[in-house]
């Protein structure tokens, strides 16, 4: 599959399978998001990995998106490890980074049939309570990820997408 390809197939899935993730496929997802480009590639990211029925029912109680999915990947960062922008006052790399992180993470899944939906609808002060995360770390999304279930499919809007015109301007 090309690129192209994987990234027009990929969608959201709300639907899974009890199946647990192979170790060493879950490996090769996690590896993908380690090697994600970094602000000053500063590498600010913190991967909690939630397989266990505690956390995921933890999550599940401060989360209604987790789909009761296997695994729930908590991707956050170090706000102490975040690229900090003199020129810009404020801005702080570390969301973004997440964000990378997380998207390479949601393919390289995709490729090794592995669905994944990135969720931002929670308190992520709750997360970070619930599962007692460090003070310097911040919740950015979570990931709930496993096999597709049997009904999993794109919503109608995933192959919707404005005009190139209306998102691309060369100046």
């Amino acid at each position: 599959m090309t690129f192209q390809e994987l990234a027009h197939a990929r969608y959201s899935v709300r639907s899974f399978q009890d199946t647990p993730i192979e170790e060493e496929t879950m490996k090769l997802i996690l590896e993908a998001g380690r090697v994600a480009p970094t602000a000053c590639n500063n590498q600010p990211q913190k991967i909690y990995v939630a397989t266990s029925e505690e956390a995921r029912r933890k999550l599940a109680s401060v989360c209604r998106c987790t789909f009761d999915a296997p695994v729930i990947l908590v991707v956050c960062y170090d706000r102490t490890r975040d690229w900090k922008n003199k020129l810009q006052p404020g801005y702080e790399s570390g969301e973004t980074d997440a964000a990378i992180v997380c998207t390479h993470m949601m393919l390289q899944a995709f490729e090794l049939g592995v669905g994944s939906c990135w969720v931002g609808y929670f308190n992520a002060q709750a997360v970070s309570e619930i599962l007692g995360l460090p003070e310097n770390v911040t919740v950015s999304a979570l990931l709930p990820m496993g096999y597709p279930g049997e009904n999993a499919k794109p919503l109608p809007l995933h192959s919707q997408f404005r005009d190139f015109e209306d998102t691309i301007s060369v100046i």
